[in-house]
């Protein structure tokens, strides 16, 4: 099978220019410059004109919700909201139930996915107090690396004793396995939100949540975990920053990187009064000089990788306040137009798009021949066209849950293609139900 994609203009690894690709199979056989592409009789030839032409986009920070908690969301449902989002590769998060806290549990993500997932997938393992001893039995092949909860989570997987901290970030070092950190205080919180139901009543009004999960309690553990990945040079990687005081953190080591997420790029604390609960996350959306500070921390290689935390409820579940209404919301659909938007409002330049959502992920985890667009590379590919104004709507949303806190917000971006191992699996309101993503394989 050989596709000629032409007419396209082609970002990737810091380049833009007019070219064409040639894909054998599942892999890039020719990237070119320029249009003057072999004249042969190719199996498909895929018109790319006016549009531009990514690495397919990769999201290290998910939350499908299988198994245990499949009324929210499944990794059917969602692996495809992420395809007609552009999105070719996934890491889920070890937060379901079961948790991803044994080999066991983590074995049945991956017969799930095989099963059920129509992009590629891959699958963090949750540390606990007492699971680091597993730690030594992964495949170093078949994980991005351990998830950390520094902060409140379910269950177990919160740690928060500095003794289980040192030896999981020792342990992690010395299998060379990255550390993906939710870094937040939870004794801070804790006094907050008592502080808060004293004043306020027994479920504080959303507009606190800032408030409550504070930059203080983010600083805190942020500042916690940078300690310990420079005691045992542990590679660390701090999931959804939130505040600007926690920008200085990064930036200095090699082995310390930082994510940012949709939701802190697109909201801030102003949008409590007409979202409410629906933007209601953990860490909590802050204030506009803190989005503004995140931004501008896109172009700088403070932020290294912008994912999703896509964590989809029902709808009844966000009702409520700062106790009541849970915390997440889907985003995955729509992480790519919203990084886009910020291109048409010169927050930065395109350039920096898939080194924010392909390039980065894949050299921070060790992605094996993903990631960017190389001759024998698996080809993952995101085409998307400009000036085609959509808006969200609920029979566009494709995640279970069928909401989202964009609904009637407009876009001038629009997902053409999504291209998973030489496979088209969206085009153009087309999806291909019958492709299953792969595996993803590391180091």
């Amino acid at each position: 099978m050989e596709t000629l994609i032409k007419g396209g203009t082609i970002i990737n690894e810091g380049n833009s220019f007019e070219g064409y690709l040639v894909v054998k199979d599942d892999r890039l056989d020719i990237i070119h410059e320029g249009n003057d592409y072999p004249q042969r009789n190719y199996d498909e030839v895929i018109d790319a004109s006016g549009c531009f032409i990514f690495p397919g986009i990769i999201d290290c920070h998910v939350h499908f919700r299988e198994p245990g908690l499949t009324e929210k969301a499944d990794i059917e449902h969602e692996s495809r909201a992420a395809a007609y989002g552009g999105i070719t590769s996934y890491f889920d998060m070890p937060n379901t139930v079961p948790q991803t806290i044994c080999l066991e549990a983590l074995n049945d993500k991956f017969t799930r996915a095989k099963h059920s997932s129509y992009v590629n997938y891959s699958f963090f393992f949750g540390a606990t107090n007492d699971n680091i001893a597993d730690f030594h039995h992964l495949d170093r092949h078949r994980i991005p690396g351990i998830k950390l909860f520094m902060g409140a989570s379910t269950g177990n997987m919160k740690v928060d004793e500095i003794s289980a901290l040192m030896n999981i970030f020792q342990t992690a070092h010395a299998l060379q396995l990255p550390l993906m950190v939710h870094c937040e205080d939870n004794e801070i919180i804790n006094r907050n939100m008592k502080e808060a139901v004293e004043k306020y009543g027994e479920d504080p009004m959303v507009q606190l949540h800032p408030k409550i999960r504070s930059e203080e309690a983010c600083v805190a553990s942020s500042s916690l975990a940078v300690g310990l990945a420079q005691m045992f040079d542990t590679q660390l990687h701090v999931a959804h920053v939130s505040t600007a005081a926690e920008l200085g953190l990064f930036g200095r080591l090699a082995n310390i990187t930082a994510e940012a997420v949709i939701a802190h790029l697109f909201f801030s604390d102003d949008d409590y009064s007409s979202k409410g609960a629906l933007i209601k996350c953990n860490p909590a959306i802050k204030t506009d000089k803190d989005r503004y500070a995140l931004r501008k921390a896109l172009n700088t290689g403070i932020i290294s990788t912008v994912g999703t935390d896509h964590a989809p409820h029902l709808l009844t579940q966000k009702q409520g306040g700062c106790k009541k209404a849970a915390s997440g919301m889907p985003m995955i659909q729509f992480s790519l137009p919203v990084m886009l938007e910020l291109v048409d409002e010169n927050i930065l330049p395109i350039e920096r798009i898939p080194t924010l959502m392909a390039h980065n992920p894949a050299r921070i985890f060790k992605v094996n021949e993903r990631g960017y667009l190389r001759e024998g590379y698996k080809a993952d590919i995101t085409i998307v066209r400009p000036h085609c104004p959509w808006t969200v709507t609920e029979d566009i949303i494709q995640s279970k849950c069928k909401w989202s806190p964009l609904m009637g917000h407009t876009f001038n971006w629009r997902v053409e293609r999504t291209i998973c191992n030489g496979t088209t699996v969206y085009h153009q309101g087309m999806f291909n139900e019958h492709y299953r993503g792969e595996e993803i394989n590391f180091r």
